[in-house]
């Protein structure tokens, strides 16, 4: 039987992480990290912290399977196909007044979101002038990113929501399909950049018209939503977009000044000039 892992064991384990492995998870909400780490033991067939903690002390390739693990998160195309309606009718008619457009793609996991997005900017005309940048601590999802293969038993729900995402071309145009894989069309994929960013402790690398950061601030404490919430600011042009996950909010942070709200429901907001 697993042994629940205890505040202070939870604490000596990011800990030891950070010293050892520069990953800091100091500010991850507390409660939402605890379970990873207790999902990952079972995974692991470890019962007791001292042998996960003995393991991640003698082998880099366990923590780097156990970092895959915990940063994994669940992601779907078109997810919330009502926000990805308002983005077409409020966001996107703007961003085509830019004769460029850079969007990045924060925590973008395998990458559904991001083909999600260029299928919109491909239906809007705008898919030429964008450059998209995928990133994620988590190297492995960045792997299946780039690999662009979506289980096909998923497609039949991902169809459903880009249609009422207000979706009005043949879905089945954007990929081809094996027996087991749908690929997304490679033409599509071309402006797309994907690499390594880890928003602890990375920096501004560019300046965006739109970033599109959903479902991660939910693993962060305040203090950290804070941070990467100044990282977003610092890395829009002014009036750029940012979009959160319809269980996140900007209300409580000591940024949300600088962010004018566009749809509080949908949970996009715009950097004030």
């Amino acid at each position: 039987m697993i042994k629940e892992i205890s505040n202070e064991e939870l604490e000596t384990l990011v800990s030891l992480i950070h010293r050892q492995y520069g990953y800091d998870f100091s500010d991850y909400a507390r409660s939402s990290l605890k379970r990873r780490f207790q999902r990952f033991m079972g995974h692991a067939y470890i019962e007791e912290v001292t042998e996960l903690s003995d393991k991640l002390q003698q082998d880099a390739a366990f923590f780097e399977r156990m970092t895959q693990f915990i940063t994994v998160n669940v992601t779907e195309m078109f997810r919330d196909p009502l926000f990805y309606k308002t983005l077409r009718e409020m966001v996107l008619p703007r961003l085509a007044t830019y004769p460029t457009i850079k969007i990045w793609h924060a925590g973008c996991a395998t990458g559904e979101e991001v083909f999600s997005m260029i299928i919109l900017l491909q239906e809007a005309g705008l898919l030429d002038r964008c450059r998209i940048y995928a990133t994620d601590l988590n190297a492995v999802s960045l792997h299946k990113a780039e690999m662009a293969l979506i289980p096909l038993k998923c497609m039949k729900d991902y169809t459903q929501n880009y249609l009422q995402s207000g979706g009005l071309e043949d879905f089945s145009g954007y990929y081809t399909a094996n027996e087991e894989y749908a690929l997304i069309d490679p033409a599509l994929r071309r402006n797309i950049v994907f690499f390594q960013h880890n928003l602890v402790t990375d920096q501004v690398f560019n300046e965006f018209q739109l970033i599109c950061c959903r479902n991660v601030f939910i693993y962060f404490n305040k203090q950290l939503q804070d941070r990467v919430l100044r990282l977003f600011y610092d890395s829009l042009a002014p009036l750029g977009y940012l979009t959160l996950g319809l269980k996140e909010s900007i209300m409580f942070s000591g940024e949300s000044g600088r962010f004018d709200t566009l749809s509080a429901v949908h949970k996009i907001f715009r950097r004030k000039s």
